[in-house]
């Protein structure tokens, strides 16, 4: 493939995706960033490597492409914690599925279409990894396990089969190097599914070399939550296999109407037993049933290569096959990896680096990589998608996007996306919009899945995305429509009633309800809105009422008005008024009114005596703890904190620290789980030098950057400058404090920035030495 060839082919791609900008690299110091990336980072979910029930970064190692639909990813578990469906200390591989969730610490979802290449006797379950249940699984090579950006393959032992997979954004394809064999075979678990199973599903043989058909996915299956997220999808699939279909044919399991069909439920004897005993029909066109399998039998030769190439849709069989002729018709699977390839270089590039070690470019281009697969496109190649009304939509004028994980996104990874891919959060804050729209809600979901309102975890994170890209001049959907939407959501899930909130969670509650109503009235008083932003104003001020004087720190009150019991540790009692934190880690928490937290913590020395202690109370290895726990959102803006306190030189001291201690590359490289990009994304922008310590502000602090040069591209459709460039002039690991700065080659003393700088193509240069500057940023 020649340059201009592939360059417009990855062009077209990004087309399809929704992705605007496809410009050159131009400031290039690296080959090719695809080359650091490496997918094994955070792909385990051990709670034991993690020491605490969340597990590690819940990340999957298979091929996908930037935002893309399509996720071919090995499975090894299908029960428990798992969202990705595989975690590296399992041994034995059940299948490659073609949808993923990536990083996410609810019960998962997804994981639809596993697909299994096997020789000899047929088995229509998977067994488990210890024996103790027989199927077709098979133990794997793991120092021969590879993955890179847009590919992954792996050697089943049991089969002597190798197994390679890759993506285009709606499809995927998979090939098998099969060994000599009579009775090969290539068998799909149309049932499976992450968190439980697909309740429904329909297969046709479509020609001699093609199926179709469908898997429907529904809350009484369990997935997402365990059915509490209330998924319900369906994935429509066609399928062509390059071996002609000659003796094929469906398994059909007997699965009661009456049984409960979730998460344990699916992985229990009395389920498996049923299942490994279906009834297996050869030669049939066409099955709908309850619990179905496709198979098609051939015998090969030593070395024979078999590919099955598979296009996904959420909207019809129609879009399935659509999808696939569009990426994948008449393609082999060496091409698609390189398309696959270019359209992560060409992602990826938007931001360019110089200096560091070679672990700290993997471990960036690894971050930036896992950013850029959520929140994916669920748009079909026509433009046709499933709406907030389960009926057929159009897309006029942006691409319908899903998985929006807001409470975890909000705080870095969307900040991320304004300044290197506006056009997605364009997409992100339409797809909200008309989510609320189409399915008459009319308010902001916190955490989307496929439609779904699941109603996980709390706040109203979608407001923050909002003012935030409104704030930064993002505004291709009608934000008039978005601030009554906002107002509802305020409405709806706010501090009105009480002027604060009661109950369990009152602490974490309050003050994310009070920093988003602080977010609406940012954009009323963009949009001209007067009364609603005085009255959001007044209302982002209610994380007061939950600060006793007398304790000196955020505490939950009850309905009534009176305190909940404040026990010996109350500071660090996990739950204790909060979410997956503690009072000490969630109390930091007032983004849009620091000055005003400052002083009712006391004022600014006793204020940064308290979070200095808070971080050196921080054990090195950064897991789960009750100081600093970068392993879970609650604390992602605190590091920050600092510039607001006069000592800039802690939040470069800590934010370095940070990067170093929380990230490594390996397995158990992400602390705590990755959160859909969330994880990634505050380690690109710390490394780089910058952070935001309060999205819907156009500030971001500025910090000690891992790497001698950051170059972001920025997209000349939203932004006038060219790129914005930071410079560590001295840079090392000794060298970690800020001495002195300049901004297009003036001095500059903040410890802040303004987005509208940037975007106008800024150069901002930074010297660094050994010793903090305590003057510099004052």
């Amino acid at each position: 493939m020649n340059k201009l060839t592939g360059l417009l082919t990855c062009c077209i791609a990004a087309l399809a995706l929704g992705i605007t900008s496809c410009a050159s690299r131009g400031h290039r110091h690296v080959p090719s960033p695809t080359a650091y990336v490496n997918p094994f980072i955070g792909a385990s979910t051990s709670t034991g490597a993690a020491g605490v029930y969340h597990g590690l970064g819940k990340t999957f190692p298979g091929a996908t492409t930037p935002y893309g639909m399509v996720q071919v990813s090995p499975n090894t578990i299908t029960g428990g914690d798992n969202s990705p469906g595989y975690s590296d200390e399992h041994r034995t591989i059940e299948g490659f599925a073609f949808t993923q969730m990536s990083g996410v610490g609810w019960y998962g979802d997804l994981g639809n279409f596993l697909v299994m290449p096997t020789t000899g006797t047929l088995h229509t379950i998977a067994g488990k990894e210890d024996g103790s249940l027989q199927g077709y699984r098979s133990p794997y090579d793991k120092q021969g396990e590879t993955a890179r950006a847009g590919y992954y393959a792996a050697h089943l032992g049991r089969y002597d089969i190798k197994v390679e997979a890759t993506a285009a954004p709606h499809s995927g394809m998979l090939r098998f190097t099969f060994p000599e064999n009579r009775q090969s075979r290539i068998q799909i678990d149309l049932a499976r599914r992450v968190g439980g199973t697909s309740v429904e599903q329909y297969v046709q043989k479509a020609d001699d070399h093609s199926i179709r058909g469908w898997m429907r996915c529904t809350p009484e299956g369990g997935g997402w939550g365990d059915g509490d997220g209330k998924a319900d999808y369906t994935v429509y699939f066609y399928a062509r296999f390059d071996k002609p279909l000659k003796n094929y044919g469906v398994w059909s399991a007997d699965i009661p109407k009456d049984w409960k069909r979730k998460r344990d439920d699916v992985v229990s004897p009395a389920y498996q037993a049923r299942v490994a005993a279906a009834t297996v029909t050869r030669g049939i066109d066409a099955m709908q049933g309850r619990h179905l399998g496709f198979f098609s039998e051939f015998a090969t030769h030593a070395g024979e290569q078999v590919n099955l190439q598979v296009g996904i849709s959420f909207v019809d069989m129609q879009g399935a096959e659509n999808n696939f002729r569009a990426e994948m018709e008449g393609k082999d699977f060496d091409g698609i990896r390189a398309e696959a390839e270019a359209l992560w270089d060409t992602q990826l590039s938007k931001v360019d680096i110089r200096g560091g070690t070679p672990d700290q470019k993997t471990i960036f281009y690894t971050a930036l990589y896992h950013t850029m697969i959520d929140p994916r496109t669920f748009t079909d190649v026509d433009g046709r998608y499933i709406g907030g009304d389960r009926r057929i939509h159009r897309s006029e004028g942006f691409t319908k996007r899903t998985i929006f994980s807001g409470w975890d996104v909000f705080r870095s990874q969307f900040p991320l996306q304004t300044l290197i891919n506006p056009a997605l959060v364009n997409d992100e804050l339409n797809s909200l919009i008309s989510l609320a729209e189409q399915s008459g809600k009319e308010y902001f979901e916190r955490w989307e899945l496929l439609n779904a309102y699941s109603g996980c975890m709390i706040g109203n994170p979608a407001l923050s995305v909002l003012a935030d890209a409104h704030a930064k001049g993002i505004r291709g959907y009608d934000a008039h429509k978005a601030l009554r939407y906002a107002v509802n959501t305020s409405r709806r899930f706010g501090n009105d009633s009480l002027g604060y909130t009661a109950g369990a969670l009152s602490i974490s509650n309050t003050l994310e309800y009070a920093y988003t109503d602080w977010c609406i009235a940012q954009l009323a008083a963009e949009l001209g809105d007067r009364t609603t932003e005085q009255a959001y104003r007044t209302k982002s001020r209610a994380y007061r009422a939950i600060f006793d004087p007398q304790k000196g720190w955020f505490r939950p009150r009850r309905a009534d008005g009176s305190w909940e019991d404040w026990p010996e540790n109350a500071r660090t009692k996990e739950w204790f008024g909060t979410i997956e934190s503690n009072p000490y880690q969630q109390g930091w928490f007032v983004p849009h009114d620091i000055p005003g937290m400052i002083e009712l913590m006391g004022g600014r020395d006793k204020t940064l005596a308290d979070l200095t202690e808070f971080f050196e109370k921080t054990p090195e290895n950064m897991l789960w703890n009750e100081y600093y726990n970068h392993a879970n959102e609650p604390v992602h803006l605190i590091p920050f904190l600092f510039n607001h306190l006069q000592a800039p030189h802690l939040t470069q001291k800590w934010t370095r620290l940070i990067c170093n201690r929380a990230y490594s590359n390996s397995v158990e490289g992400i602390v705590g789980n990755e959160d859909v990009g969330q994880m990634s994304a505050w380690y690109v922008l710390a490394a780089a030098g910058i952070h935001p310590s309060c999205p819907g502000s156009t500030r971001y602090e500025i910090t000690s950057p891992l790497l001698e040069e950051v170059v972001f591209a920025l997209d000349p459709v939203y932004f006038p400058g060219k790129a914005f460039r930071i410079i560590a002039h001295g840079n090392s690991e000794a060298n970690c404090y800020i001495q002195r700065a300049k901004l297009n080659g003036q001095p500059y003393n903040k410890s802040y920035i303004d987005f509208k700088d940037m975007v106008a193509g800024a150069t901002l240069e930074l010297y660094m030495g050994p010793r903090p500057n305590k003057n510099w940023g004052i």
